[in-house]
């Protein structure tokens, strides 16, 4: 991002960190270079409990989250010199499919809250860059228009929705099916709902409650507000099939309320292992033993995450669990991560320490919020310039040499072997 500026024939007419080209994408990269900026643009851009809900964690909304990012700052890594970086490459393949880099949009709900259709503007980013994007079951914009949107990007979350013996996950798996997803990711670790205290005291509801203070909230974002006007509260879109195409945005949270009670069990992902036939992942693995179960059922990929600092607060950061995963799966599924994913550096650290593939979640919503439209191909772009940028400063030239790479990493937890379970079955192979 920081050389040579391009002028309208293409011909380089200045050097120095101010000189990108003189495009709409050019100036953006000039005002927002970083995470830091384009949060902050969101911060004065939304209304507040629209903000606080996508930036805040569990309970009083900063330890864990906080933790998250400490941790990821603390891994470093040892670069290598004198080598000839003419080849460097951030492409590689995941479950049978190719990616431009090993990042993706990781899935977040009611993301319409923060910017109406961010769920669109994210996939369609996502398909432009070709990287994965993550649908969530409680996404703004249904799964089935989400797969015309990116066909080649898209993949599913699903959160377990245990009445009548799964009927409705199953459901939702089917579609998921049908609609061409190319993964399904059962979410693991929101077993109860848990309080967040930024969003109890900000009145958080779907519909909006006009409070005084979510009155002032609004009044103070007239963009956001104008914006949310024109397209309308956010609606639990997946849903309507279950409620009615006429169903209010209440009706809709109700259904999601009432339906989404428990967590997964190990007999439930067994299910859905039998009735998914591409890649499984599993989401939420925080432990190396939870790790080797799920290999044991032929899930296809373990996602290293603590809920971006969401769910528990007293949960270890995610980028420190990564080094006793990966060895106790041993290359039998793909490791997959996310917790404070906001750099091209970030993610090479994560690949340093026995991670895959990484996804974000708030480092793309909030690019939405701060620049509309505009906001998933900015920080696209950006995560795609410097993750090549940080392989070449450490001398890596692929995806495959930074699993390689020297790292410091002081803070990864050691887990004591405890009893596992007895006569697990050999892992069932379905994607590679």
């Amino acid at each position: 991002m920081s050389g040579s500026s391009t002028g309208q024939a293409g011909r380089v007419t200045g050097w120095g960190a101010a000189g990108a080209a003189e495009t709409p994408a050019g100036r953006l990269r000039r005002r927002f270079p970083t995470f830091d900026d384009l949060q902050g643009r969101a911060r004065s851009r939304v209304a507040r409990f629209a903000y606080d809900f996508v930036a805040g964690g569990v309970g009083d909304g900063a330890p864990n989250v906080a933790h998250n990012r400490a941790a990821m700052d603390a891994v470093r890594i040892v670069p290598r010199y004198a080598l000839d970086l003419s080849g460097v490459a951030t492409a590689t393949r995941l479950f049978g499919r190719d990616y431009a880099a090993p990042v993706g949009v990781a899935p977040m709900g009611n993301t319409g809250m923060v910017w109406p259709r961010a769920d669109a503007i994210l996939a369609a980013a996502a398909q432009a860059a070709r990287i994965p994007y993550v649908s969530s079951t409680v996404a703004n914009v249904g799964m089935e228009e989400l797969a015309r949107i990116a066909p080649d990007s898209l993949w599913f979350q699903l959160y377990g929705c245990p009445a009548e013996g799964h009927r409705l996950s199953l459901d939702l798996i089917r579609r998921a099916e049908a609609a061409g997803a190319h993964a399904l990711v059962v979410t693991l670790d929101v077993p109860m709902r848990q309080k967040r205290v930024h969003d109890v005291r900000n009145g958080l509801a779907v519909p909006f409650k006009y409070r005084p203070r979510t009155v002032l909230d609004i009044a103070r974002a007239p963009v956001w507000a104008l914006e949310m006007l024109r397209k309308g509260q956010p609606r639990f879109e997946n849903m309507k099939k279950y409620v009615g195409e006429d169903a209010s945005v209440g009706e809709l949270a109700s259904f999601v309320t009432q339906h989404m009670t428990t967590g997964v069990t190990w007999d439930d992902i067994a299910r859905f292992r039998e009735a998914w036939p591409r890649a499984l992942v599993l989401k939420g693995i925080q432990h190396p033993e939870d790790a080797e179960r799920a290999v044991a059922l032929g899930v296809d990929g373990i996602w290293v995450s603590n809920h971006g600092g969401r769910q528990f607060d007293a949960a270890p950061a995610s980028i420190d669990t990564v080094p006793a995963i990966a060895a106790a799966v041993g290359g039998r599924a793909k490791i997959l991560y996310d917790g404070s994913i906001r750099s091209g550096l970030d993610v090479l650290r994560a690949l340093a320490v026995g991670a895959d593939f990484c996804f974000a979640g708030r480092a793309f919503l909030l690019a939405v919020a701060a620049l509309g439209e505009a906001g998933g191909g900015h920080a696209t772009s950006a995560f795609l310039e410097e993750i090549r940028g940080t392989f070449g400063q450490a001398g890596i030239r692929s995806v495959e040499e930074a699993a390689r790479a020297t790292v410091l990493h002081p803070n990864a937890v050691r887990f004591e072997p405890e009893a596992n379970a007895a006569g697990l079955e050999a892992p069932r192979r379905r994607a590679s």
